[in-house]
């Protein structure tokens, strides 16, 4: 199975992960991961972290070996590393990087797809201005994408991403819901084999507006949207007030909860997981994983990153197409 890499900002800790992923592939029975970059940027960062691991150079993905670290070089020019310090630079080659692979990921020429962190801000162009990389896969490939974020025991997905807070409520529709928590019911059953799923979903305001007196969202919107979810066979249970429902344990009832916005769902996900977790575009017709975490610039450089999150999204990956297959 070939796994494309996208390699991040070169500046942050993206290729160290790869690296340490890689230096063992007694988890990755049958795997060819292909990174796309420059063999002078690899070279160059290996020499900064004093890294030998051998990685196999190629022209081309027909080129490239199981059970190998391939890289395949997308561009001749050579970079300038600042390991540690934000650039344009590094941030325009994390997006030369990420769009060459997705288009491999389109035309067949890769299985699934593994995206190394990027710099939000230093991607920004005239070229490429997504807030990050779940908008750009969603509008260059088929189905309702949406962010969900995973453990083998704990699936958080959300209604709406990448928005300001200011603009959460207007965005929060009875459409958008029953949208979003279809694509997620398709997807468990899909992606991770789960008959019958259970989906919680969270209420917009504090205590699901208590009945009114705090936002009248939860009435009017949200609880028809699950009403109609069931109607139409799909098991969807809340909603549920979001402050009490992590801690009180609830959440191991349910295959997974469908969060109103970032914050919501990510911040109960990422204390009881960070490190651990897997960042999935679910809905779409091909399968992007990614870490659950940043470029890390304050250890960059350091050989101090943790590479088990971008392993464990190598494996999601992989267990993901196997399913789908």
């Amino acid at each position: 199975m070939k796994i494309g890499i996208s390699v991040g900002d070169l500046n942050g800790i993206g290729l160290e992960i790869i690296l340490k992923t890689f230096s063992n592939f007694t988890s990755f029975k049958n795997t060819t991961p292909i990174v796309f970059a420059s063999k002078q940027a690899v070279e160059d960062y290996q020499k900064k972290l004093r890294s030998s691991f051998r990685v196999n150079y190629i022209k081309s993905v027909e080129d490239a070996k199981e059970h190998n670290l391939n890289v395949l070089t997308i561009w001749d020019n050579v970079i300038s590393l600042q390991i540690g310090t934000p650039s344009k630079e590094t941030g325009k080659h994390a997006v030369i990087s990420f769009v060459k692979a997705v288009a491999f990921l389109k035309n067949n020429k890769i299985d699934a797809l593994v995206t190394a962190p990027i710099d939000k801000k230093t991607i920004q162009s005239k070229y490429f201005y997504f807030p990050g990389h779940t908008d750009y896969l969603i509008k260059e490939l088929a189905g309702e994408g949406m962010m969900l974020l995973m453990t083998k025991t704990l699936r958080v997905g959300l209604v709406t991403d990448h928005l300001p807070i200011r603009e959460v409520a207007t965005a929060i529709t009875e459409y958008r819901i029953i949208t979003k928590a279809v694509a997620l019911d398709k997807c468990l059953k899909q992606d991770f084999a789960i008959k019958k799923p259970k989906i919680a979903l969270l209420g917009l305001n504090p205590h699901c507006g208590d009945n009114g007196v705090i936002g009248t969202e939860d009435n009017e919107i949200v609880s028809p949207a699950i009403a109609q979810l069931v109607q139409n066979g799909i098991a969807a249970f809340g909603p549920f007030p979001a402050d009490s429902f992590f801690g009180s344990g609830n959440y191991k009832n349910y295959d997974a909860i469908l969060a109103m916005y970032h914050d919501q769902g990510l911040t109960p996900f990422k204390t009881l997981s960070f490190g651990k977790g897997v960042n999935y575009t679910a809905g779409l017709n091909k399968v992007r994983t990614s870490p659950d975490h940043g470029t890390a610039y304050d250890i960059a450089g350091r050989n101090k990153a943790d590479e088990s999150s971008f392993k464990e999204a190598v494996l999601a990956a992989i267990e993901i197409v196997n399913n789908r297959k």
